[in-house]
């Protein structure tokens, strides 16, 4: 199982908005908004990187209002 933390910057006004749009998604286990250079902050899980980068790209980043995000997964050293 991949973990991530996915940052997102949204529009001006809509972070609350893209938050629960998020949430719904499946393999999103959490979103909330914040304050700082980005707007929400979603924790993520998939069965591997290559599902991460399709729930990013395809069902994350497809919610109307965001403008830019960046995946980190999480690593354990």
């Amino acid at each position: 199982m991949v973990h991530a933390y996915i940052l997102v910057q949204t529009e001006v006004g809509r972070a609350a908005e893209v938050a629960s749009a998020i949430e719904g998604i499946p393999g999103v286990t959490q979103a909330e908004d914040v304050t700082g250079p980005y707007d929400v902050i979603v924790r993520a899980e998939a069965d591997n990187v290559d599902d991460l980068g399709k729930l990013v790209v395809a069902r994350i980043q497809s919610v109307v209002g965001i403008t830019r995000t960046l995946t980190c997964p999480i690593v354990h050293i």
